[in-house]
C-alpha cells in the first residue's frame, strides 16, 4: 500500500477505523477490538506501511493506544477532542464511523492545530510521580493552614510558625491538653503521613532521574534550580524540539502577557497562566532566589523590582528562567553567564545622599 492515513475512533471495547490514501480515497474501514491483538491485526491485515500517521482524539484510552501503535512502528497523532467536535462536518449527526472518517480526513488535509504531545513512558512515569508528590505537598499545606486556624481561634496565632517541621509540631503539642491538643494531633497525624509519602516519592523520583542524567545535572547548574525544579522542567518540556522557539516554550508555561490588538489599540495585560501550571509554579519558586545579591540574575531582578514591584520581578525572572532551561534542553548546552547580559564583579558602589535621619543621642546620667 502507498502512503496512507489512518483515523481511529477509540472506545474501551472496540475501535472504529478508516484508512485513506494520499488522494483521499477510502481504502478500508471497519471495526477492531481495542486490544494489542486487535490493533496488530488492523495493521497487518490491511498492510499499513511502517511510519504511517495514525490519528485519534484525546480520551481515557488514548495513552494505551498510543503505546501500542508506537510498538507497531507507526506514528500516532493525538488531537484535542474539543477541536475534533468543532470541526466536524455534521456535528448533529455523530457516529463512530463518521468520527473516524473525519479524523482521518483532517489528518490527511492537516486541518488540526491542537496536537497533544504524548511523551515516552519514562517521561510519563516521571509526570505521574511528580503529580502525586504535588498532591501530598498540598495535603501538608492544607493541614498546616487548618492547624494555624485552630491556634488563631484560641488566640495563639503567634505559635503557628512552629508548624513547618516535626520538631516544631512536637514542641507545640506538649504545651496543650484537652480538646485543643486533640484537634492539633489530628492535623499533625495527617501532616506527618503526607510528609512520609512525599519523602518516599522523592526517593523514587530521584531513582528515575538516571534516564535523564545529563539534562538533570545540567539544569541544576542554573542558580535557583534544584532537583525538583530540574525534573519538573524535563517532564514538562519532554522533547524540547517540539517548540519552534523559546517564546513558544514560555507560552506553554503561561508566562507570556495576554494581548489584545485591534487597529490602533494594542493592550498587554497579566500573564496568560495557560499551559503547565506546575512548571510555572516551580519556575516562580526558583525565581525568588534572584532577590539574593549572589544570584547572577539579581541585576535584572533588582532593576525591575524597583520599577514594577517584587511580584512583577519574580514573574519576569521566571520567564527568563523558562527560556534558559528550554535552550539548555534543546541545544544540550551548558549555562554561560556571559550570555545573561551581565558583568562579573566584584563591584563596589558608593551612595552619597544630602540628608539622613538624625541619630539618637544617648544621655548617661
Amino acid at each position: 500500500m502507498s502512503e496512507s492515513y489512518v483515523g481511529l475512533d477509540v472506545h474501551s471495547k472496540t475501535t472504529e477505523f478508516v484508512i485513506e490514501d494520499a488522494s483521499g480515497t477510502v481504502m478500508r474501514e471497519g471495526q477492531v477490538p481495542t486490544t494489542e491483538e486487535g490493533l496488530r491485526s488492523l495493521i497487518e491485515t490491511f498492510g499499513v506501511p511502517p511510519g504511517s500517521r495514525v490519528a485519534l482524539e484525546t480520551g481515557t484510552m488514548a495513552r494505551y493506544v498510543v503505546d501500542q501503535l508506537r510498538q507497531l512502528g507507526l506514528d500516532p497523532v493525538v488531537i484535542d477532542a474539543h477541536e475534533v467536535r468543532l470541526k466536524a462536518y455534521r456535528p448533529r449527526q455523530k457516529s463512530d464511523r463518521r468520527d473516524a472518517f473525519e479524523i482521518c480526513e483532517g489528518l490527511r488535509r492537516d486541518l488540526y492545530r491542537t496536537i497533544v504531545h504524548m511523551p515516552p513512558k519514562q517521561i510519563q512515569r516521571l509526570r505521574e510521580m511528580l503529580s502525586l508528590r504535588r498532591h501530598f505537598v498540598r495535603v501538608q499545606s492544607s493541614e498546616t493552614i487548618a492547624a494555624k486556624h485552630v491556634l488563631r481561634a484560641a488566640g495563639l496565632g503567634r505559635l503557628s510558625r512552629q508548624l513547618q517541621t516535626e520538631s516544631g509540631w512536637q514542641r507545640l503539642l506538649v504545651q496543650f491538653d484537652g480538646i485543643l491538643r486533640a484537634r492539633l494531633e489530628a492535623h499533625h497525624a495527617v501532616w506527618r503521613a503526607a510528609g512520609e509519602q512525599v519523602r518516599k516519592l522523592e526517593d523514587s523520583i530521584f531513582e528515575q532521574s538516571h534516564f535523564f542524567e545529563e539534562d538533570f545535572q545540567r539544569l541544576q547548574t542554573v542558580p535557583g534550580v534544584g532537583p525538583i525544579v530540574a525534573l519538573t522542567a524535563i517532564a514538562a518540556f519532554s522533547d524540547a524540539r517540539r517548540f519552534p522557539s523559546a517564546k513558544h516554550a514560555a507560552s506553554y508555561a503561561g508566562l507570556v502577557p495576554s494581548t489584545s490588538q485591534s487597529g490602533d489599540r494594542d493592550w498587554h495585560g497579566h500573564i496568560t497562566k495557560q499551559g503547565s501550571a506546575e512548571l510555572r509554579s516551580m519556575l516562580c519558586e526558583a525565581a525568588h532566589h534572584a532577590s539574593r545579591k549572589s544570584n547572577p540574575l539579581n541585576p535584572h531582578f533588582a532593576r525591575l523590582c524597583a520599577r514594577r514591584g517584587y511580584k512583577m520581578a519574580v514573574t519576569a525572572v521566571a520567564h527568563r528562567l523558562c527560556r534558559m532551561l528550554y535552550a539548555m534542553l534543546r541545544d544540550k548546552a551548558e549555562l554561560k553567564i556571559e550570555k545573561l547580559g551581565i558583568e562579573v564583579g566584584p563591584f563596589q558602589r558608593k551612595v552619597v545622599t544630602p540628608y539622613r535621619l538624625r541619630r539618637k543621642v544617648l544621655l548617661h546620667g
